[in-house]
């Protein structure tokens, strides 16, 4: 059974071709749980492209001279679950990624980045001419010869003699470089090559064919981090393509890299003296390249799309906020980097303080966790006011046990320091698969099973994640939240379901603008409420916050969502809390803080900078009778 997070991934399947091809054997990989196979283990497309996930059970045969010592030897790497570490954590979903280390000026522009997160979203803003690099190789000058095979063959190996350079120069990333060797080398793919080259395909054309082939194939894999890797597949075509053809890699100069999306060799190689900042044109945050980039402390901001940008036209970025900006303010930049530097330093050394206004209210600042390193980074955080188990367990293609649920949400808390967390009980749908438990296909899956509401036919997982709960709850402080509550018969159903208390908090999340108008109903049993502000919010104004097209309609201090909000606090009858992007704005912070809010959970980076602010707020000053009439967010955003 696969132990991995990712299962048989590119570079711990690398690693098993790597293996396997050292036998005198044939050797065939079976997924037992999904039924594919048997696959040639000696070829990275076929073991990636099989698709076995953490949890599947694979079967492994082999015959010939060193069948026996191959078998023993697979084993062993099993074992080790293939050479792949745990991981720690990961970028949360949305458009930008941060970085983890403080970058000087360059001559080509200038970054700020939060030094105080790990590889998450953050503080994070850069400017700079633009340095825009294509998206494809050009084919077009290309003249094909009789002597295709043995130019494709050449290279190949020069490719290989760059993979192998970078791997060894670059020994913190050379998994990725491995596993673009074992790409490079593929025999399947080689063979496949050769056949259209033999059908009378010129060597760049027979390339480019079946790497696209190959890299469409991963994109139509189920794992989102499978998918990005048609990335690296990407790149080991377009490599090999520019060798072919004669193109010199272009070498970024000063400023701010525009691409369409980054590859792992590109992120690797870039100066980072000179690069103020990369803006790549693909969602996603978990492309090697993405992955590279942020561990070298590169600003970089993801998903910014087709805007135009010309090369050497001054841009900027603020990863924080999302915003890309093509001939921006520059003054105004300067000024917010300026800003961002002098209060992150300031904010991480106060971050242990409370957060108490200066009119002298206390409230709570807690931190959003999706993987146990976001508890173990956070600083100043006062607990946890929200625990996202769909995000903790979704990678698995089976349930977790009650065991493995209760040792991690322990972990959590001891992170923690055994401070108060909220764990939100199973929230999937719409947006949010969980791949041990297949949903139908629906027209409007936001409308749809979501939540509470997907347990209520399916209650015997929801029954085990509530025994780990009360489980934790006898040994650290521990509340517990329902998702996607509507009416009151649902609270009553998940109270039943949970059972006698026992000294655990119990609220729900307001997610729903039913919820929030009949929020005194719903919380008569309760003992808080925490509003999401992400769904509240899209639900409010009827935009998906998944579709671009009405990205801009979705946001959050709308008035109409904040009418809500105040709404909640004044009628729930028990505390109430913010768990949603809202309670990361520094700047929103203040304000639900006005409106009556007493616990806000942001993300690990912004909990010192919402903490700061709030100290040097006076509630008392804030009009929200203004707020909550303005015509829109834009003029909510000015009155703040």
């Amino acid at each position: 059974m696969l132990g991995n997070e990712h299962g048989l991934h590119a570079r711990p399947a690398a690693r098993l071709v790597g293996l396997v091809n050292g036998f005198d054997a044939t050797i065939t990989l079976t997924d037992l749980d999904t039924g594919r196979g048997p696959v040639d283990a000696g070829s990275l497309s076929m073991v990636a492209t099989l698709n076995a996930q953490q949890g599947h059970r694979v079967r492994v045969s082999a015959s010939g001279q060193q069948a026996s010592e191959a078998l023993a030897a697979i084993e062993k790497l099993a074992a080790e679950d293939f050479g792949d570490a745990p991981a720690t954590g990961a970028a949360p979903s949305g458009s930008t990624a941060g970085s983890t280390s403080s970058l000087p000026a360059s001559p080509g522009g200038t970054a700020a980045t939060d030094s105080a997160t790990a590889g998450g979203s953050g503080l994070d803003v850069a400017i700079g001419p633009a340095v825009v690099l294509g998206s494809e190789v050009d084919l077009s000058g290309y003249v094909a010869g009789d002597n295709e095979l043995a130019r494709l063959n050449h290279a190949v190996e020069t490719a290989g003699q760059q993979l192998r350079e970078l791997r060894d120069t670059t020994p913190e990333h050379g998994d990725i470089f491995v596993a673009h060797l074992a790409l490079l080398g593929d025999r399947k793919v080689l063979e496949a090559v050769e056949h259209a080259i033999s059908g009378g395909s010129s060597a760049p054309t027979a390339w480019q064919d079946v790497y696209d082939d190959l890299a469409s194939t991963f994109e139509g894999l189920d794992d989102p981090y499978q998918r990005e890797r048609a990335q690296d597949v990407r790149a080991v075509r377009d490599r090999v393509l520019r060798i072919l053809v004669g193109a010199t890699e272009e070498t970024p100069a000063d400023g701010i890299l525009v691409v369409p999306e980054l590859d792992a060799a590109t992120a690797a190689t870039l100066d980072a003296s000179r690069i103020a900042g990369i803006a790549v044109r693909a969602a996603g945050t978990t492309g090697h390249g993405v992955i590279v980039a942020r561990s070298r402390g590169i600003p970089l901001i993801t998903g910014i799309g087709d805007v135009d940008v010309q090369p050497g036209a001054t841009i900027a970025f603020d990863a924080r906020t999302g915003s890309f900006e093509v001939a921006p303010d520059e003054d105004r930049i300067h000024a917010t980097i300026r800003e961002r530097q002098s209060e992150r330093e300031q904010a991480v050394t106060e971050a242990n303080e409370p957060a108490i206004t200066r009119d002298g209210k206390t409230i709570e600042v807690l931190v959003n966790v999706g993987v146990v390193q976001d508890a173990v980074d956070a600083r100043g955080a006062d607990g946890s006011g929200l625990v996202r188990t769909e995000v903790l367990f979704g990678d698995r293609r089976t349930a977790p046990t009650v065991d493995e649920q209760v040792e991690t949400f322990r972990a959590i808390a001891q992170a923690l320091k055994n401070r108060p967390i909220t764990i939100r009980t199973w929230d999937i749908g719409g947006d949010k698969p969980l791949p041990f438990l297949p949903q139908a296909k629906e027209a409007n899956p936001f409308l749809g099973e979501r939540g509470l509401r997907v347990f209520r036919r399916r209650p015997e997982l929801l029954r085990d994640q509530l025994e780990a709960i009360r489980r934790v709850a006898t040994e650290t402080p521990v509340h517990v939240m329902f998702p996607m509550v509507t009416t009151a018969d649902e609270v009553a159903w998940a109270l039943d379901e949970l059972g006698p208390r026992d000294g655990l908090e119990v609220g729900i999340m307001v997610e729903v603008p039913a919820a929030a108008l009949r929020v005194a109903t719903l919380a008569t049993d309760l003992d808080f409420v925490s509003i999401g502000t992400n769904d509240l919010t899209q639900y409010t104004t009827a935009a998906d916050r998944t579709n671009t097209a009405v990205a801009s309609l979705a946001d959050g201090l709308d008035p109409a969502v904040l009418q809500l909000i105040d709404h909640v606090v004044h009628n729930a009858g028990v505390r109430v809390a913010v768990c949603g992007d809202l309670a990361s704005n520094p700047q929103a912070a203040v304000l639900l803080a006005a409106l009556g809010v007493t616990e806000l959970s942001a993300v690990g980076p912004q909990v010192p900078l919402v903490k700061a602010r709030l100290r040097q707020a006076d509630l008392s000053q804030i009009d929200t009778a203004a707020v909550l009439k303005a015509r829109d967010a834009d003029q909510v955003r000015g009155l703040l």
